[in-house]
């Protein structure tokens, strides 16, 4: 039998076993654009976990370690290959429901009903990735329970680590684009580094170190309320910043908002969110004694955590240009206050730079997530977006198809509105949807009619290759500049302009009436006008080309091409 210590220590250990791994995990990605690489998703989801442990008892039952462990990792979910990892855990909260410890039994059912909780989540479940993975090793371990008279932990998870093995170097054999590349999948290897991590304490009660310094780890695993103390530059209305964790007192039926309108009268930038155990609270205030004191009318505080950011911030002013520079990236970092739904309709939007910020807001965004590509957002972000937009109904676009499922897991999470998610894939795909809103139209009904609009447009991107690697017959080099149609590889070039005429020509057809080009931070306008007069001279009829600064990292242009019905 495992304990809940035990299981505890097992899932720290396969998160340190994956984040040490990171890098090996990113490398399998078989597509050489920069994004939100697979191990670091995996990672942080299950980094969050291992940092929600620290609130549990050490004596915390298998059912309370598993609990804990699913709603972690729900709310950190981070990228598709996150949101499925959180699934398999959940499936450990529903297998281990009311169990002091887990038997063989129960490890393997867990599993099951994680892996039937992930297949039925994705749209269309593609075998050759980590859902593949996780399924043969629930079989295995199925088998293994049908053919053992006396059930051992240790062969069961054994025999479960084997399957997933197995699996993963079949992946290719399903896959063909991963067999062309000599890559196993980037999913299915993390998921083996992790039931691995906690094969070592089952078997030898040997926790896995991450081989991370405590700086490195502070790095590594994204706290659920940012420190915002260089967000203010030069003025900052209230000194402390303060945030704490509150274990719920079950005999205290208060509602937590009662906490929340008490902070907004004492301070700012107040974030309350709570579920059946805890509240988590983050408040800007001149007196963070009378918060806490508040705090203790719903139960025992767990956590503290207090910062002078007056004092934060006048260090920061004298530390050197390069320490400027992380600060600077430190206030980009968002935080979101919680509204009450008073209008009837709303929008939440991901995407990165200021410029596609700004065009989202004049369409009637409320909240604009920063993320993307290479930043892929985390279900606790996209809820925090929704419940600080003041509107019953929330649709949420999130402009790219690997932040999918990362927003639809935030629909059971949200409970006081009604969120909708459009399943927008690009940039060009969400503003197209958010043009085409009807606010006549019902919930459901409008979801219609902006999807229809978003799949008129077609996408092109320029980018630059992150890694040498061979796709689609071609040999992309480190550096080189790529352009994409409608997510396919169609053109390698040496400069981003180039890159830029090739896709849009390509795009257009004799109905192509508009085309956008959205150039990022790393194009400047003349660059910008160039192209759009090089694809102007090479256009017959009356399209017409907009140019817009859209601020982006990572892709050089965004290109938007939109045709008339035929």
């Amino acid at each position: 039998m495992i304990s809940g210590c035990q299981l505890r220590d097992a899932i720290i250990s396969g998160s340190n076993n994956i984040i040490r791994s990171k890098k090996l995990v990113n490398d399998l990605n078989i597509f050489p654009v920069p994004d939100g690489d697979t191990g670091t998703n995996m990672s942080m989801t299950i980094g969050a976990a291992a940092t929600a442990f620290a609130e549990l008892s050490k004596d915390a039952s298998a059912a309370e370690v598993a609990k804990k462990a699913a709603s972690a990792m729900l709310r950190g979910a981070r990228g598709n290959s996150g949101v499925i990892l959180s699934l398999i855990f959940r499936g450990f909260s529903k297998g281990c429901a009311d169990a002091e410890e887990a038997s063989a039994e129960t490890l393997v059912r867990s599993l099951e009903i994680g892996v039937e909780d992930a297949y039925q989540a994705v749209m269309n479940p593609t075998e050759g990735t980590m859902l593949t993975v996780a399924r043969i090793a629930a079989e295995r371990g199925r088998k293994a329970i049908a053919l053992m008279d006396e059930l051992n932990v240790v062969e069961i998870w054994d025999t479960i680590c084997m399957g997933a093995e197995e699996a993963l170097k079949a992946t290719p054999d399903l896959l063909p684009v991963l067999k062309k590349a000599g890559v196993v999948d980037a999913g299915g290897k993390g998921l083996c580094l992790i039931f691995e991590g906690m094969m070592s304490v089952f078997k030898n009660n040997v926790m896995i170190e991450s081989g991370l310094s405590e700086d490195e780890k502070k790095t590594e695993t994204e706290e659920f309320f940012r420190n915002v103390a260089a967000e203010f530059d030069s003025e900052i209305t209230f000194t402390y910043c303060t945030e704490f964790i509150v274990g719920r007192d079950s005999t205290i039926l208060t509602n937590p908002s009662v906490l929340r309108k008490y902070l907004e009268g004492i301070g700012d930038c107040v974030v309350v969110v709570d579920d059946d155990e805890i509240i988590k609270v983050h408040v800007h205030t001149e007196d963070p004694g009378k918060a806490l004191q508040k705090g203790l009318e719903f139960g025992s505080l767990l956590t503290i955590k207090i910062e002078n950011m007056k004092e934060q911030h006048r260090k920061a002013g004298e530390e050197n240009e390069a320490a400027k520079a992380k600060a600077e990236t430190v206030s980009h970092q968002q935080t979101f206050e919680p509204k009450e739904p008073t209008k009837e309709v709303g929008f939440v939007v991901v995407s990165a730079g200021d410029g596609l910020k700004g065009l989202f807001m004049d369409l009637g965004c409320d909240n604009v997530v920063s993320g993307g590509q290479t930043m892929n957002p985390s279900t606790e972000d996209i809820v925090a977006a929704v419940l600080a937009t003041p509107a019953k109904t929330v649709f949420v676009l999130p402009n790219n198809k690997n932040i999918i499922l990362a927003a639809e897991q935030a629909i059971p999470m949200v409970t006081d509105r009604t969120l909708v998610v459009v399943p927008t894939k690009t940039i060009p795909q969400g503003i197209s949807a958010m043009l085409a809103f009807d606010g006549e139209a019902e919930g459901e009904e409008a979801k219609k009619a902006m999807l229809a609009a978003a799949e008129r447009v077609d996408t092109g991107l320029v980018t630059f290759a992150a890694r040498d690697s061979e796709f689609g017959g071609r040999k992309i080099k480190q550096g080189d500049v790529m352009g994409l149609k409608n997510g396919k590889l169609d053109c390698v070039e040496k400069d981003a302009v180039s890159a830029c005429v090739k896709i849009a020509k390509a795009l257009t057809n004799k109905t192509t009436s508009f085309i956008t080009l959205i150039y990022g931070e790393d194009v400047t306008e003349q660059e910008a006008e160039k192209a759009k007069q090089k694809i102007s001279s090479r256009l017959k009829g009356d399209t017409e080309i907009t140019v817009v600064n859209g601020g982006q990292p990572v892709y050089y242009f965004i290109i938007s091409v939109e045709s008339e019905p035929v």
